[in-house]
């Protein structure tokens, strides 16, 4: 019996009751109303329900009472083995060793799709998160919102969202003028310019360019330039691609802020030059001093906001608005934006551009602010200087632990690793724990099959060892981990639920056997806990693979 199993039954106990003292009082209740929670004592039964306490006191009813009744009620449930209740009106709840049990056969029959939910369906999002400049390599700070933000999409899509993996291009604007000229003048043998990027990887990029364009030096000095700039874009946004795809990221959608700011082929206005229309139109544009502002601050922002200034140039925040409001001309309603620990300034301002074009500020946007990332021991790049390089920490600390220890804590949360942990092959390494558990339900499958243990006999109510008990009821949780972590923009809580199942499933391991000792038959216990065993093993891997992380099947 699952959850949502229970949930169904409990209310169908608790209705009639209910209905008993006030009718008309349980129309409208669903399943979904009666949430359980999982006893922190196991000595209080399986699941645990406050319906009682919850909704005595509408019912005129005194909670212990109504607590009371509902356990004769649902004790006579199918798959309900004792209900008792506690304190002021607590219910707990036993299940019955094989209505418990069932749940491995379901995941097993479920395989990859056990977990996913439909809490986030109909929900259209645009998730945009990195969006590192492209003018020079990745570094930790971008390494920690591609980790973070590329679970949190998976654990979205998990619960049903329709949703986009967006990267801003940030290629408009002076930045790119000073990236250009760095190139190129590396590319004369010149030094660098006293604003222009230093570093090795500009001398590299320099040599790619005129491996492209070898005439490059003899083209006109405007033509140089832009011929260097953009040359130099290109290449280095295919080198960002390439460190994210190597990182296990995939963007669905890069997006550059040049085509803001494109004319149509006839002169049309831009989407920049629309962005200012549209949001006049919706009355919160106005001109002063020969600027033309929006009044962002009847949405909660600290001032109000130039988008045009008076020598008719567009400011950072033009290109936000169009950014908005093309994200929503795309079809995505929620727009979920990942920005760096210097952005808070940009909480409101982006808040109150969603209200200025007609958006709920509360409902239609999130912006979230991650904290900083450092890695203890690390040392920076040879090739940019002055920044630690993701492609550096991936080669030096692996994939897999850079990825599970960046999701396992909140994006708020200051953070800084320990390369010595996390490069051990011990229980000390959180990755290393959860990945040996799953290798580990590998490995007893492969002894079960040379000891002829098959799982072609499946008999629930034979899994009543205490261990057993715990473990089955860890792997009930999995699904509801998974919606929560969806609707909170949380995954390390699936990173900290497997380390839990992983703990319990060793336990499990040291009490109970998959396969007979010596000369001892093959009995339906042993082919039953295969099942379990097969079970915790794509639990692991479910999670795992929502972190982005590998599932080794030997280690």
């Amino acid at each position: 019996m699952n959850p949502e199993a229970l949930a169904a039954a409990l209310l169908a106990a608790v209705s009639p009751l209910a209905e008993a003292r006030r009718p008309g009082s349980s129309d409208g209740w669903s399943a979904a109303d009666f949430v359980l929670e999982r006893p922190k004592n196991r000595d209080h039964g399986d699941w645990a329900s406050n319906a009682a306490m919850k909704l005595a006191k509408g019912l005129g009813a005194h909670p212990r009472e109504f607590a009371a009744e509902i356990a004769v009620a649902l004790a006579a449930a199918d798959g309900v083995a004792s209900v008792e209740v506690a304190g002021p009106g607590f219910i707990n709840i036993r299940l019955e060793a094989g209505a418990a049990g069932a749940l491995a056969r379901t995941i097993v029959q479920a395989g990859a799709a056990f977990g996913t939910n439909d809490t986030q369906r109909g929900q259209t999002i645009n998730l945009e998160f990195v969006s590192a400049n492209p003018t020079g390599p990745m570094h930790i700070g971008h390494t920690r919102w591609a980790a973070l933000g590329d679970a949190i999409a998976r654990v979205l899509l998990a619960s049903g969202a329709t949703l986009v993996r967006e990267f801003y291009v940030n290629d408009a604007g002076a930045q790119m003028d000073r990236f250009g000229r760095s190139v190129l003048a590396r590319a004369k043998g010149e030094p660098t310019p006293e604003d222009g990027y230093p570093g090795l990887y500009i001398d590299e990029l320099a040599r790619r360019v005129l491996d492209k364009r070898p005439d490059l030096l003899e083209l006109t000095a405007d033509e140089q330039m832009a011929q260097a700039r953009d040359l130099a874009y290109a290449l280095q946004l295919g080198d960002l691609q390439a460190s994210l795809e190597k990182f296990n990221v995939h963007f669905d959608v890069f997006f550059s802020e040049r085509t803001l700011h494109a004319k149509g082929p006839h002169g049309e206005p831009s989407l920049v030059d629309e962005a200012v229309d549209r949001l006049r139109a919706q009355g919160h544009v106005f001109d002063q001093d020969d600027a033309v502002w929006v009044r962002t601050t009847e949405f909660g922002d600290d001032k109000d906001r130039v988008i045009r200034r008076s020598n008719g140039e567009y400011t950072y925040f033009a290109a936000d608005a169009a950014y908005y409001l093309n994200k929503s001309d795309r079809g995505y309603a929620h727009k979920i934006y990942l920005l760096g620990a210097d952005h808070h300034g940009y909480v409101h301002r982006l808040k109150a551009l969603a209200g200025a074009a007609g958006d709920d500020p509360e409902r239609d946007i999130e912006v979230l602010i991650g904290q900083l990332v450092s890695v203890n021991g690390a040392k920076l790049s040879k090739r940019a200087g002055n920044i630690i390089e993701l492609d550096d920490l991936r080669e030096w600390l692996g994939t897999d632990a850079l990825r599970y220890s960046l999701a396992r804590y909140p994006a708020d949360s200051p953070l800084t690793l320990d390369p010595e942990v996390l490069t051990k092959r011990t229980n000390d390494n959180p990755v290393f724990y959860v990945q040996y558990a799953h290798a580990r339900t590998h490995n007893v499958s492969r002894n079960a099959a040379d000891s002829r243990v098959t799982r072609e006999a499946f008999a629930p109510e034979l899994l009543n060892d205490e261990t057993e008990s715990a473990l089955l009821g860890a792997l009930q949780e999995f699904p509801r981990i998974v919606a929560f972590a969806a609707e909170v923009r949380e995954p390390h809580r699936v990173a900290r639920y497997l380390e839990e199942l992983a703990g319990l499933y060793h336990r499990w391991y040291d009490n109970c056997r998959v396969t007979p000792l010596g000369d001892e038959d093959v009995t339906d216990l042993h082919r039953t806990r295969l099942w379990l065993n097969d079970a915790t093993g794509q639990v692991l891997r479910n999670g795992l693979d929502l972190l982005g992380v590998s599932a080794p099947e030997r280690m």
